[in-house]
């Protein structure tokens, strides 16, 4: 299937981008793909270095003619999401994406997330690295690491390092988009134990919650898409106010900026409960069903009888963790009243695991404003507090705060006009992205963001499409050409 894809053009990106991909690379273990990299810049000759925490600078100097424009850096990470569907087999850590074209114009992973977020972007800078016949000012190749589980890479990078004057960040997934402000983020986790008790009697029931769309917890948070944890939430909850079921167990999703898709949960109930529990079961299946027709059309909720459990969680404890989940906000919190049509701050929850005496509900919270940032992660914490957790803050990160009349965001407007005969929609997303970061670091340097059309980053419907990486290769050299002189 790759050979199919490296005889795309253009042939450079395309086939560094089956490179990287037949290297596993997963968020806090790139010791591969830092490796392959480092390598790649030696082999060239270039100057390269690995800092401390394992982000890769390369270094090239200008083409002839273009020793006076202003230097620049090109930044990409080096990490990809590793999501892949219930029935697929695949092992990460060992295999390389399978890739292959679907319909005419577009690249897919069998099963799995393709890695175009952001080995395309990765690709087409290895690409400008090892090109002789492609002008360009002075730049640094930046690849940092652990982009989508902390931005740890970016939070390491240490000031001085760069001396690039403006930083072209590839990591946006629309192609008429340039990317000039982000959101930052926090990681909420409630953790607790509590007291799981004897169940003498019953039957025990596997629920099943999957088929649901998911995406990215940022990118995609305004489009209204269900939540595993919070249906399985839903349905536990409501059929708990009828029927007395313990439950065993509950876990679902899976990675902390991915909308989650699947959930499972192990409950008892006496066997003379059954009919009514199946039947109460599908009645909230018809209404969940139908009230995400529209985003979440393949929901699936199915319950089949499993081996027998002995414990449970407690009554007090279930009420109240079902209560507090019930609870947590999720999704948009509010929306921005200063930049229409974007979301300002919002929470996901990500991850729910409960069982065998112990809890923990990992959240991921989003904003453009750090203050209400941190009045949502309070808020949530308090929530679980009714539940006797405790909850801890970690990897936050700041927003990107938009600056629209800039030299290099009028500059890539206007070539984007030039080029393609219609405006580009610049705007700022409700995401994290690394700019706001390496804007701590270096507070002077100009920074945007663009890249090719990506859609369903962060789940297995990931797609790339190949005449919009085409496009963006196209928009890419014209804006290098046109980097403005140092100023005097």
């Amino acid at each position: 299937m790759n050979e199919d894809i490296r005889k795309l053009e253009p042939t450079a990106l395309w086939n560094y981008f089956c490179d990287i991909n037949a290297i596993p690379r997963p968020s806090k273990k790139e010791e591969k793909i830092i490796a392959f990299i480092k390598k790649f810049g030696e082999s060239l000759g270039l100057p390269t270095r690995v800092d401390e925490a394992g982000n890769v600078i390369i270094s090239k100097p200008a083409t002839q003619g273009y020793e006076n424009r202003q230097p620049i850096v090109l930044q990409s990470h080096l990490d990809m999401v590793h999501q892949k569907n219930s029935d697929t087999s695949f092992d990460f850590a060992t295999q390389g994406i399978e890739m292959y074209l679907a319909e005419e114009d577009w690249v897919k992973a069998k099963g799995t997330t393709l890695g175009a977020d952001n080995g395309i972007g990765v690709a087409a800078i290895l690409s400008l690295l090892s090109a002789q016949d492609i002008p360009h000012p002075a730049f640094e190749a930046l690849f940092t690491i652990d982009e989508e589980t902390g931005m740890t890479g970016a939070l390491s990078l240490q000031p001085n390092v760069l001396h690039g004057h403006i930083l072209l960040n590839l990591d946006t997934e629309d192609d008429d988009e340039l990317t000039i402000g982000c959101a930052g983020g926090i990681d909420v986790t409630a953790t607790g134990n509590y007291r799981e008790v004897e169940l003498k009697s019953g039957k025990s029931f596997q629920l099943f919650v999957k088929g649901l769309t998911g995406g990215h917890s940022g990118v995609d948070i305004h489009l209204g898409r269900a939540n595993a944890n919070k249906i399985m939430n839903r349905i536990l909850w409501e059929v708990s106010q009828q029927i007395n079921i313990r439950i065993h167990r509950i876990d679902g999703g899976s990675l902390r900026n991915a909308i989650p898709r699947e959930s499972t949960a192990v409950l008892v109930v006496e066997a003379e409960l059954e009919k009514s529990l199946r039947n109460k079961i599908e009645q909230i299946t018809k209404t969940i069903q139908d009230e995400n027709r529209t985003t979440d059309p393949n929901i699936q909720i199915e319950m089949k009888e499993t081996d027998a459990v002995s414990h449970g969680m407690s009554e007090d404890f279930q009420k109240n963790i079902l209560n507090s989940l019930y609870a947590c906000p999720n999704g948009i919190y509010r929306m921005s009243a200063e930049m229409e049509g974007l979301v300002q701050t919002s929470n996901n929850l990500a991850k729910v695991s409960i069982g065998q005496g112990s809890f923990s509900i990992q959240c991921l919270t989003r904003s453009s404003n750090d203050t209400e940032k941190m009045d949502l992660a309070q808020s949530i914490e308090a929530c679980f507090a009714l539940s006797g957790a405790d909850t801890e803050f970690s990897s936050g990160y700041p927003g990107w705060k938009p600056k629209p009349d800039s030299e290099i965001v009028q500059l890539m407007q206007k070539e984007y006009k030039n080029l393609f005969n219609k405006e580009a929609h610049v705007h700022a997303i409700h995401a994290g992205l690394e700019c706001g970061i390496i804007g701590t670091h270096y507070p002077d340097m100009q920074m945007i963001s663009f890249g090719p059309n990506i859609y369903g980053a962060h789940s297995p419907d990931e797609r790339v499409q190949i005449s919009s990486v085409q496009k963006f290769w196209k928009y890419l050299l014209a804006v290098l050409k046109q980097i403005p002189e140092k100023q005097s």
